[in-house]
């Protein structure tokens, strides 16, 4: 039956497209069927986290904004890695890159703003790139890995984001700025000042009044060389200098432009079936570079589409540069001039600078470094422009102390004080009053506050303004509901709290679990639904109904995938041990599907890498011929057993470490945790194989073997905890059992064990593994028994054609369908 809805299509799947989606959603559900064309191969993610990303501080999963789920529950229709290139409004299509065409009956444009280039010999080099989205971030990252020198061409927010995620990753950095200071738009020259000492200080050059002259270099990027003749190495450079809005399909289609494309008060743009928002738009002879007018550009255009026209009237903004350890904001006009008064407060000792502009009795611009946690009240009453005569004395010292609290208040007060409309979240647009709301719905926590409204989900300075709402709007039940977490937005219930559940009420199925403890989404999201398989499997091990599509898609494809969409293949090699015939295999493998790379592990395995998603079936067939099984590289499960050589070869071996950490891995393989699990033994106090930072560490003494728990050698390093020592490897394999079942029943999902220890305490983990032997014997025995339902080699059931439509091309599994 055909969709008798109007058809809204969005050219444009980023921030603006896809918010502007979400209030229109948020309006009226059912108005539209929707069709949202996307240039980039991906889902909608948070662009002004790209700078963490690069860092390292974040993952791709961490900042995307609306997962595939989000298309599918609202039914929308995502048309990826396919542009728009040309719009007929005479006959309302689109037409995209691949010869698609849509008809329309409603359009919005929300294509963005394209980097500039400057016009510079040298800037069509290989190793020129721009900051704008996940390719770049890309190039940067390979440019890091391959190390060197990094040039970077803007010293504003994007450019200085970018050098500090450069020099993170290792890379010498060389900041060039054409203007006198950093941040010319956003910063006073005392707050540069500020700024570029601290990052000199950390390493990187900041040369201002730079001009380049050109780029050199043959064939790829050499160095940039200025026009007072230095020159400054780097084997890529990044061209940070600015946006300009991407006007080509507006342009082309017709409609009326300027600067950006011109809109009304409500998005519409000089054709009535037309709208546009974000970044391609002007507005009053303005167009926005930054985040928060974007999202009441969306506001007002959804009031247009779905409800009462509500009128964009323009935005007031405010920035915050998004590198580690340092704060910066900025909001409205710090120029000053006749008859502007500064008010200015200096602290050398704490590296603090604030500086406040008032023009009849009117705060009009606000610059602050090294303590910003009142920008947003500043802000507030910037945007609002509120009488500040009154508090004009204590207008410099923040929020607390102007309200009358002097020094001693209460900082929750201030939060308190925040009208209900006061901007708590400048990322994603998210306002006192939508918090509270959430809170007061049932968003007890950080976490839960995150999931319903996305306050402090992006650069997180916030994060203390949200606590604070938690803080003023719960009060004494904040702290105890803080520690302990909801398992999503989908439920009230805390991980303990389904778990517990899940035993009292024999739940086997994630269906079941939801009906019963009342989810309030249908189907649940991608944060509680492999929760829940996980807890599901371990309450009830060979009795759970096992939900594929809720394991992450390494555990999916028993494989982990890489960045250029092929995977890597981890045969199992117990303790590190291999022999002729496993080496064979794995080169035989490696040369027959052209793996592109073989590493070894820190877990002393090999890794094969580039092997495409159709050959894995095959390349396990090959791989379980020689003996090998799945290294469950991939997995929430036991990893590897590392081990030395011990006693056997080693002059100062004092057991077995090899024989006892092959036997560990043997009884603990293919066993699902909640998070990935390292183990291993070292054969005397030397500890060569790094037992101290593993999550069991096993270490070999004269008179038996020393164990350890809750290391971590990731990027929070944390040594082990010493648990008990053992006379004999049968006592080592059953505490280490025992140890794993306890951190298995009593984890919350994507739990490692460190953190999981420092939250239950040693002494908890003592009296139940070491103190009572009763409740060891139990532990140890449900893990032997799950063992029995997980040790079944993964590959081997791929290999024999179980799931095999997973290894194929959708092309395969079902034809194209064309109109």
């Amino acid at each position: 039956m055909t969709d008798l809805k109007p058809h809204l299509i969005v050219i444009g799947n980023g921030m603006a497209g896809c918010r502007a989606v979400e209030e229109i959603l948020a309006r009226d559900a059912s108005r539209y069927r929707i069709t949202i064309f996307g240039a980039e191969p991906r889902v909608n993610y948070n662009r002004i986290m790209l700078s963490p990303l690069l860092a390292g501080d974040k993952s791709f999963d961490d900042i995307v904004i609306n997962d595939l789920a989000w298309y599918a529950d609202n039914a929308i229709e995502l048309v990826a890695g396919d542009p728009v290139v040309a719009i007929d409004r005479r006959i309302r299509t689109v037409t995209a890159r691949s010869g698609r065409t849509e008809s329309y009956d409603k359009l919005i444009l929300a294509t963005g703003s394209d980097p500039f280039i400057i016009p510079v010999p040298g800037r069509d080099l290989d190793g020129v790139v721009t900051f704008r989205d996940m390719d770049d971030v890309g190039a940067m990252l390979r440019a890091a890995d391959a190390g060197g020198d990094a040039v970077v061409i803007g010293g504003g927010l994007l450019g200085l984001e970018a050098a500090h995620g450069l020099a993170l990753r290792g890379m010498k950095v060389t900041v060039l700025h054409i203007m006198p200071t950093l941040m010319e738009r956003q910063l006073d020259e005392a707050a540069a000042w500020l700024l570029k000492s601290e990052l000199e200080r950390r390493g990187q050059t900041i040369l201002t009044g730079a001009d380049t002259a050109e780029i050199y270099g043959h064939g790829k990027v050499e160095g940039v060389r200025l026009k007072d003749g230095r020159e400054i190495p780097g084997s890529i450079v990044v061209m940070a200098v600015g946006i300009r809005p991407n006007l080509t399909l507006a342009r082309n289609a017709g409609l009326a432009i300027g600067r950006g494309i011109h809109v009304d008060d409500h998005l519409v743009t000089s054709d009535a079936d037309i709208l546009a928002v974000g970044e391609c738009v002007e507005h009053n002879g303005l167009v926005y570079g930054l985040v928060a007018p974007l999202w009441d550009m969306c506001r007002s255009l959804a009031d247009g589409l779905v409800a009462s026209p509500s009128g964009y009237t323009g935005s007031v903004t405010s920035t915050k540069l998004k590198v580690s350890g340092i704060d910066v904001f900025s909001a409205g006009d710090f120029s000053g001039g006749e008859g502007c008064e500064d008010i200015v407060l200096r602290d050398a000792a704490r590296g603090v600078y604030k500086r406040v502009i008032v023009k009849g009795d009117r705060l009009i611009g606000a610059v602050l470094y090294g303590d910003t946690q009142d920008g947003n009240w500043y802000f507030d009453l910037l945007r609002k422009q509120e009488d500040v005569a009154e508090i004009r004395d204590a207008l410099i010292f923040g929020q607390a102390f102007a309200a009358g609290g002097g020094a001693d208040a209460n900082p929750n007060a201030a939060v308190a004080a925040l009208p209900a409309d006061a901007e708590i979240c400048g990322c994603n647009g998210v306002s006192k009053g939508k918090v509270v709301a959430a809170i007061e719905t049932g968003a007890c926590t950080l976490d839960a506050v995150r999931a319903c409204t996305k306050a402090s989900a992006s650069c997180g300075s916030c994060t203390g303004l949200v606590e604070g709402l938690l803080a003023v709007t719960l009060g004494a039940a904040f702290e105890g509901e803080r520690a302990a977490p909801t398992v999503c937005k989908c439920t009230s219930f805390t991980h303990e709290d389904v778990r517990r559940l899940i035993l009292d009420k024999q739940l086997k199925a994630i269906p079941q679990v939801m009906q019963e403890l009342h989810w309030t989404t249908p189907d649940g999201c991608s944060s509680c639904r492999p929760a829940l398989n996980y807890y599901l499997l371990c309450a009830w091990p060979g009795e759970f109904i096992d939900d594929n599509q809720s394991r992450f898609v390494n555990e999916r494809l028993h494989a982990n995938i890489q960045k250029d969409g092929t995977y890597s293949v981890v045969p199992r090699m117990w303790g590190g041990v291999t022999n002729p015939k496993e080496l064979r295999a794995i080169a035989d493998v490696a040369e027959k599907y052209e793996a592109r790379m073989l590493k070894v592990t820190g877990g002393q395995r090999l890794d094969i890498f580039g092997i495409k998603k159709e050959d894995l079936p095959a390349v396990w067939a090959d791989l379980n011929a020689a003996g090998m099984v799945s290294g469950h590289a991939y997995a929430k499960a036991l990893r590897t057993v590392k081990t030395c050589v011990g006693s056997e070869w080693c002059r100062f071996g004092t057991q077995d470490s090899t024989g006892l950490g092959i036997r560990i891995e043997q009884m603990t393989w293919g066993s699902f945790m909640p998070h990935k699990f390292k183990i291993a033994v070292s054969g005397c106090p030397r500890n060569c194989a790094e037992a101290s930072i593993k999550d069991i560490g096993v270490i070999c003494v004269d008179s038996g073997y020393e164990i350890s728990i809750g290391g971590n050698g990731g990027i929070k390093l944390r040594g082990t905890d010493f648990l008990c020592k053992v006379a004999t490897e049968q006592e080592a394999l059953d505490y280490c059992a025992a140890f794993i079942q306890l951190y298995r029943e009593e984890a919350r999902y994507l739990d490692r064990t460190a953190p999981w220890v420092e939250r239950v305490g040693l002494d908890y983990i003592r009296k139940r593994i070491v103190d009572d032997t009763t409740g060891r014997e139990a532990l140890r025995a449900r893990f032997l028994y799950s063992q029995s339902f997980m040790q079944d080699d993964p590959w081997a059931k791929r290999a024999a054609g179980e799931d095999y439509k997973l290894h194929q091309h959708l092309a395969e599994i079902r034809p194209l369908v064309t109109a």
